[in-house]
């Protein structure tokens, strides 16, 4: 019975977009613990104790939040089910570290660098230049980035699909950032005409993959000596994104949505 209202309660979750992969294990888990036990609804006791299997306490109170929120759901159409109470294992959520935040002129050595990259491969040094200017100016996700297609880049902006919970959004674009992708593109299609319609390539038509986007990075922040910084706070990929947020402000129409993004640095 509990695998099944299981199945049901993320069949409807996820049919709003939610996708609940962790989530969703988890759930199986606790259900065949459950079962295993002889139980056909949420026990406060067994959900505890299935909880206390985590391996640390914020895993813990994670583990019993999901088992919370998946009674509330069953208690709405079964008063049998109890809900087990919160704050057992303290939060499940951990203290964020205070993000490294990059400067102008640090934005600016890291897309040089990467337009200088001795890579073997002509189309690289512009694909990394472009793609760490373009995460600098819109906060993109790199996982969006590195997902982009040609035909994504429009006149209106990029069109990002489908990213994170499933939504499709337009991000616009300064006319520097504009420039600078026009002239990546015609150097791509020089370059690598053979290639798919993925936005950042390589000469031999792969799309960049994200685990060599973030060893290039390193290799560039270690190259102008930002692997190890004063203040304990290391700059990652994700800094991109942050310097990004830190440098934009809502526009005045506030009928457009449209953000007034700081203009792509233009490379070396």
């Amino acid at each position: 019975m509990l695998t099944q209202a299981v199945e049901s309660y993320l069949a409807i979750r996820r049919a709003v977009g939610f996708e609940l992969r962790t989530e969703g294990h988890l759930l199986h888990s606790f259900a065949l613990f459950a079962e295993a036990r002889g139980e056909q609804l949420v026990c406060p006791k067994t959900a505890i104790d299935w909880a206390g299997l985590g391996s640390s306490p914020p895993q813990r109170a994670r583990r019993l939040g999901v088992v919370i929120r998946f009674a509330h759901y069953l208690r709405a159409e079964d008063q049998r089910h109890k809900i087990p109470p919160e704050g057992v294992f303290g939060s499940q959520t951990r203290p964020r570290p205070v993000p490294y935040i990059f400067s102008p002129e640090q934005i600016r050595q890291v897309i040089a660098v990467a337009s200088r990259l001795n890579t073997g491969d002509p189309l690289l040094p512009h694909a990394y230049s472009t793609l760490f200017g373009l995460l600098s100016c819109t906060g993109l996700r790199v996982s969006e980035a590195i997902k982009l297609r040609c035909q994504d880049v429009t006149v209106d902006g990029i069109i990002v699909r489908e990213s994170k919970f499933r939504k499709t959004r337009l991000v616009p674009l300064h006319t520097t950032a504009e420039a600078k992708l026009e002239r990546y593109l015609v150097l791509r299609q020089h370059l690598a005409p053979a290639a798919d319609d993925h936005l950042f390539v390589s000469q031999q038509g792969r799309p960049l993959r994200y685990s060599a986007v973030a060893w290039r990075f390193q290799t560039i922040l270690k190259t102008i000596g930002l692997d190890s910084p004063p203040t304990g706070r290391h700059p990652t990929l994700h800094s991109l994104r942050h310097y990004a947020e830190s440098r934009t402000m809502p526009s005045n129409d506030l009928n457009s949505q449209q953000i007034n993004l700081f203009p792509l640095v233009n490379s070396a």
